[in-house]
């Protein structure tokens, strides 16, 4: 595919639309499973990060059944912290969001919201992963990202398709780790998956590619730019190197976004680093190259456009058309070969509808041989469904396992071959182009050669087709626009415009000779082989001329013997056999040629050596012809393997009379000659008539075959319906396992948490007995039967029917029913008669649906609490009586005393200070020492002594200080302090004592 042929193949128009919401600016992931995909998903989010910033968004597509209600979001919300919502029409996507489709809709993406759609098509034929990942492509472009996880089926293919074509990302579940691989495997298929992981490793990965990505497209200054754009160049000059091809003349800003993709997932940071790792690593250049050819095509791309052409462009190539005349199409950057089949189907249609037959060939190439080759294969998944309608898949298709073949009439239509559009020739003679896409990426050079090669190749009044965001420029003149929407042109009579082209197709670089010059392409496997385009040059002119002139009559023919390609004239040897027409070359063989050619084709099948047979002798309408026959094999170049060289040579008449002369010496042996040669054509003609019979016996056989081949159809119709039906069990197959894998998930949760409770009741050491509304025992705790005398066979019998060890409680069962009554609990302490005292908590039992349904008994073992309690009010008493004995000492003794706190605050005084320093209790109690008696103790020798107490644990010893005490005296006080020590942690008090000096 050329690189061109890239493009974003999404369903909706964002410019009738308009650009209402802003299209968000950080990546959305959308992940798409199915069966098994439940602990795929909880791999991948447990994986990630707790609390880590994603920067993205996560919405999640998996097959769900359309007729149960889903437990998905609760099953995912126990594995992410990030929240979890069911998608809702018109929804808003925020990053570091999980959204989750809801069962029975289509989404898509449109500016940043999701929109639900009601599934248009049947169930077991829906593909919602599909329909997303093209909406997400869309939107997003660079920015989108799909992962496919576990599940049955194609669904999520061509999405991933259309990702990688818009310049996205796409990774795949590692199928040897999914439970089901299909998708994973289909997936994969494509060649285009960046990152084949295990669930449980793709947030990292996700982690580090869009931290890379989000910092890639950065400008740089112009002399940077310059060095950057060199860089680019050899990057070109690599690729050139090892494919051929040269990108430099296509539009650089998609060519630069792959690259950085490349360099991204390579994890490299700079340019010149990702030079020197293309120059060391030549996968990594053909990596490069499938990347930058990656494209998005499928069935009936844009079915108004198509509907378009085969109104005004098919019909018109059909209508009037003589006899004979072949239809011949081109269909340039072909890709995996969907558009082409697309254009021979509506050939074939439109053939239908005339009732006429035409020979169609539709020439479809592309530079890149790994699609050419899948295209080939017309094979393609079974998701094509939603491109192709029901009536076309059951007329031209056959179903295969999980995916759709083309039907062999439509394959022969259709010859593929590896073609460069701006360096190879191109055809002739065309009826139609389509080169839909293709022009986009083109720079201003490189559409200035192709349009005037596609006016050249077209005959006139010849169609061409373009692509929606595509148009012919300034080549008003050679062309004209039939639809301006749909881009279908008309090429006008007048003078080419080749020449601007500036292009020369005679060059050196062609074929030199017959066999290795000339290239064949068909569709795989059909019946048939043709003969594609060649290449010619002046020196391929005067070498065939020669061949023409000298060489000998020579065919190619393949192994059932059908003639594929003439070289000299063969009437001497060939003539048309009688009946049903056909260009098999022993059918054709004149007698005498017939029998021994016959022969050398079974032997050059059987030990693929040449076949010589010389000197047969082929009776015809004028004299005998003597000829050498000569089979080779062919094996160069690859595409004719299997093909077989036939050479007839001449005797010369001279030779054949030297050859008489020297086998004739006398009459005898002429004579004997002349009974021999009677004899040879006896037995010619016996084993003609043979042969004849034998070619009515297999005519007959044909038509039995012909019959059988009837029927085969009607079993391959009545096999489409049970495959149309197995399509639909298995879809529902697939929802059933999902819902069985969520009530898997259920159950287990549900006996995951029995198993807490229980293991919660037994090792919280609470004794608990669960009482149903009729006073009825449901279920106990073994604790229990400590308090209350209960054995297993007790569960169902009433309360008051057991005996409990409690004393002085004889309550039990009114309390019971006060709760019922009353919803309120009830605690009660309680004693059982070996002395342990139990705190019982009777509460009422509530459902799920806050219904009562009994009372819930608890005891709780207090027995240690309680004697503790009994040890704390001794020491209480204790503590206040030796209170009290302080406070009586303190008051007596006649010494002034104060307690300060570690910022200096008086917290109490002793009535010996009042009597000293005549004051009132509020004036002394909560300030600071320095502030009593209007400020006679603020000295700063004393501050600084009084502080030196708690940190250094010093006293203060006999400090001297004059103070006013009563009636304005004047007396000397000796100061003595001291931190009162104290258990630690309480807060920490320094003790002041005043003696008169």
């Amino acid at each position: 595919m050329d690189p061109a042929s890239a493009e974003v193949a999404i369903g909706v128009d964002q410019e009738a639309e308009g650009a209402v919401q802003a299209t968000p600016s950080f990546p959305v992931v959308g992940i798409g499973a199915s069966a098994g995909g439940l602990a795929a998903i909880e791999e991948f989010l447990a994986a990630m990060p707790a609390k880590a910033q994603m920067g993205m968004a996560f919405v999640l597509v998996q097959h769900l059944d359309p007729d149960h209600k889903s437990i998905l979001v609760d099953l995912v919300r126990k594995y992410t912290t990030m929240p979890v919502d069911v998608v809702e029409d018109g929804m808003i996507i925020h990053p570091d969001h999980v959204y989750i489709i809801p069962p029975n809709r289509d989404m898509a993406l449109l500016h940043g919201k999701l929109h639900l759609f009601e599934p248009a098509a049947p169930r077991g034929l829906r593909l919602p992963i599909d329909y997303f990942f093209r909406s997400l492509a869309q939107d997003l472009q660079e920015r989108a990202i799909c992962i496919v996880l576990s599940g049955t089926g194609t669904d999520g293919t061509l999405g991933l398709r259309t990702i990688k074509g818009a310049g996205g990302m796409a990774m795949v579940q590692d199928p040897q780790s999914a439970r089901y691989d299909g998708m994973p495997r289909s997936a994969l298929s494509t060649g285009m998956v960046d990152f084949m992981l295990a669930a449980a490793k793709m947030p990292a990965q996700l982690l580090t590619f869009a931290s890379r990505a989000r910092g890639a497209l950065v400008p740089l200054p112009p002399d940077v730019e310059t060095k950057v754009t060199d860089l680019y160049r050899k990057i070109f000059i690599l690729l050139r190197a090892q494919t051929g091809h040269d990108f430099s003349f296509y539009k650089q800003n998609t060519i630069h976004r792959r690259i950085e993709r490349r360099m991204t997932i390579n994890q490299i940071d700079h340019l010149a680093d990702y030079v020197r790792y293309l120059q060391q690593s030549p996968v990594e250049i053909d990596t490069l190259f499938r990347e930058l050819l990656i494209g998005v095509t499928n069935f009936f791309r844009d079915t108004d456009g198509f509907a378009v052409l085969q109104s005004q462009a098919i019909t018109q190539i059909f209508q009037d058309r003589p006899a004979g005349v072949p239809v011949r199409v081109w269909v340039a950057g072909c890709s995996t070969g969907e558009e082409a089949f697309s254009i021979a189907i509506l050939m074939r249609e439109e053939m239908s509808r005339l009732q006429k037959e035409y020979k169609v060939q539709i020439f479809a190439t592309d530079i890149d041989d790994v699609a050419i080759e899948k295209a080939r294969q017309a094979v393609y998944p079974d998701s094509i469904a939603g491109d192709v309608s029901v009536e076309r898949l059951a007329e031209f298709f056959s179903r295969n396992g999980n995916a759709y073949r083309l039907g062999k009439e439509i394959r022969e239509m259709v010859i593929f071959a590896e073609q460069n559009l701006t360096a190879d020739p191109p055809f002739s003679r065309l009826d139609l182009i389509s080169c839909r896409n293709l022009l986009i990426y083109m720079g201003n050079e490189l559409q200035k050669r192709v349009l005037p090669i596609f006016h050249y190749a077209l005959n006139p009044e010849g169609w061409l087709f373009l692509g929606n965001s595509e148009s012919i420029g300034d080549y008003l003149d050679i062309f004209e626009a039939v639809d301006r929407k749909w881009k279908l042109y008309r090429s006008k009579v007048g003078p080419s415009r080749l020449r601007e082209a500036k292009v020369d197709f005679f060059q050196a670089a062609v074929m030199p000779a017959f066999g290795d010059g000339e290239k064949m392409a068909t569709a795989q496997n059909a019946g048939k082989m043709e003969l594609a385009e060649v290449k010619v040059d002046l020196r391929a002119v005067v070498e065939r001329a020669i061949l023409a002139e000298f060489s000998p009559t020579s065919l190619i023919i393949n192994g059932k013997g059908d003639i594929l390609f003439i070289h000299g004239r063969t009437g001497r040897y060939l003539e048309a056999a009688p009946g049903e027409p056909s260009l098999n070359i022993i059918r054709m063989a004149r007698n005498g040629l017939r029998m021994e050619l016959t022969a050398a084709l079974h032997r050059i099948l059987i030990q693929r050596e040449a076949v010589r047979c010389p000197g047969l002798r082929i009776l015809g309408e004028g004299p005998t012809t003597i000829v050498d026959l000569t089979l080779t094999p062919l094996t160069k170049p690859d595409v004719l393997s299997g093909l077989f060289l036939v050479v007839l040579q001449d005797v010369t008449p001279t030779v054949q009379a030297l050859a008489l002369d020297d086998e004739s010496g006398s009459t005898d042996m002429r004579q004997r000659v002349a009974e021999l040669e009677y004899e040879l054509r006896t037995k010619e003609e016996y084993l003609q008539t043979a042969i004849e019979e034998l070619e009515t016996s297999n005519e007959e056989l044909k038509s039995a075959n012909e019959e059988l081949q009837s029927a085969n159809e009607e079993l391959q119709s009545t096999n489409e319906e049970l495959e149309t039906s197995k399509e639909e069990l298995q879809s529902v197959n697939e929802e059933l396992m999902t819902v069985n894998t969520e009530l898997q998930e259920k159950m287990s949760a549900l006996s995951q948490a029995n198993d807490d409770l229980n293991n919660l009741m037994s090792g919280t050491g609470v004794g608990t007995v669960f009482v149903d509304y009729d006073l009825k025992i449901q279920r106990f705790t073994p604790l229990v039967t400590e308090v209350i005398n209960l054995i297993s066979t007790d569960v169902g019998r009433p309360v008051h029917h057991i005996v409990t060890n409690l004393l002085d409680y004889d309550r039990l069962v009114p309390d019971i029913q006060s709760v019922l009554r009353t919803l309120q609990p009830k605690e009660v302490t309680v004693a059982t008669q070996d002395g342990h005292w139990y705190l019982m908590r009777i509460l009422p039992y509530r459902t799920l649906n806050n219904v009562i349904n009994g009372v819930v008994i608890t005891f709780v073992e207090i027995t240690q609490q309680k004697k503790i309690q009994e040890q704390l009010e001794q020491l209480s008493a204790d503590l206040e009586d030796a209170r009290d004995l302080a406070e009586s000492v303190i008051e007596t003794v006649r010494t002034p005393l104060l307690v300060l706190d570690d910022r200096f605050c008086v917290m109490s005084a002793n009535q010996a200070f009042y009597t000293c320093f005549p004051t009132q209790d509020k004036m002394v109690k909560g300030r600071t020492i320095f502030e009593l008696n209007r400020g006679q103790w603020d000295i700063p020798e004393l501050r600084q002594l009084l502080g030196d107490i708690l940190p250094k644990q010093q006293v203060l010893h006999d400090y001297g200080l004059t103070l006013v005490s009563t009636e304005s005296e004047r007396r000397t006080f000796l100061i003595n302090a001291r931190e009162i020590r104290q258990q630690t942690g309480k807060e920490r008090l320094i003790l002041l004592g005043l003696e008169t000096k």
